[in-house]
C-alpha cells in the first residue's frame, strides 16, 4: 500500500509523463482548450497553472525576473513557440485573474474503452460560456421603470392603430359616396343636355 500518493502517475514513467504533459500543454496553449480523458486533464490543469503564473505581467516586471521565468517555462514546455505564446497573448488575457486559469468539463465516456473524456480549456479564452459576463442584476425599481416604458409603448402603438382605422374608415367612406355622387353628376348631365335640346328645337 502507497501512503502519501500526491499525484497520478497515469501508468507510465517519470519521463514519458513529462514528455506527454509538456506536449499537452503546448496543445493547450496553441488551441486554448483541448479533449483527453479526465484523469490526463487534472494532471494536466496541475501542470500548466503554476507555468501561466510565472508567465503572469505581475511577476515579469523586471527584465531579470522575464528571462528567469521564460527559461523555466522553456524547461518545461521545451518548446519556444508555445513559450512566446504564452507569456504575449495568454499573458495579456489572465492578467487579472488570479488563479484558476483553466477549467475542466467532462463529456462522457469515450465510444472504444469507455474511458471517461473532459475537455480542458483557459477560462478567459471561452466567449461563449465566461464568467465574467453576465447579466446585471435588476431591482424592482428598475423593473417597474421598465413596465412603464413598456405600457407608455403599448400605449403609442394602439393610438397609432386608432389613428390608421380612422384614415382606413374615411378613404372607405368617401369610396362609397363616390358611385352616388358620379350618379347625381350623370344625372344632372343628363338633365343640362335635355334642357339644350328643348331650347334648339
Amino acid at each position: 500500500m502507497r501512503h502519501g500518493k500526491k499525484f497520478n502517475h497515469l501508468g507510465r514513467t517519470a519521463s514519458h509523463r513529462k514528455a506527454m504533459l509538456a506536449n499537452m500543454a503546448c496543445s493547450l496553449i496553441e488551441h486554448k482548450r483541448i479533449n483527453t480523458t479526465t484523469a490526463k486533464a487534472k494532471a494536466l490543469k496541475q501542470f500548466v497553472e503554476p507555468i501561466v503564473t510565472r508567465a503572469k505581467q505581475d511577476n515579469n516586471q523586471t527584465t531579470d525576473g522575464t528571462r528567469h521565468n521564460r527559461r523555466v517555462a522553456f524547461s518545461m514546455l521545451r518548446n519556444k513557440h508555445a513559450v512566446t505564446e504564452l507569456f504575449s497573448t495568454v499573458a495579456e488575457k489572465i492578467g487579472d485573474r488570479p488563479g484558476g486559469y483553466t477549467r475542466i468539463i467532462k463529456l462522457g465516456n469515450r465510444l472504444g474503452d469507455n474511458a471517461d473524456m473532459a475537455m480542458i480549456e483557459f477560462v478567459d479564452f471561452n466567449s461563449i460560456y465566461n464568467a465574467e459576463e453576465k447579466k446585471a442584476k435588476t431591482t424592482r425599481r428598475s423593473r417597474r421603470s421598465k413596465a412603464a416604458a413598456k405600457v407608455e409603448e403599448v400605449a403609442e402603438v394602439t393610438e397609432e392603430v386608432v389613428e390608421s382605422a380612422e384614415e382606413v374608415a374615411e378613404v372607405e367612406a368617401t369610396e362609397a359616396d363616390a358611385p352616388e355622387a358620379a350618379a347625381e353628376e350623370a344625372q344632372e348631365n343628363d338633365e343640362e343636355s335635355t334642357d339644350d335640346e328643348s331650347k334648339t328645337t
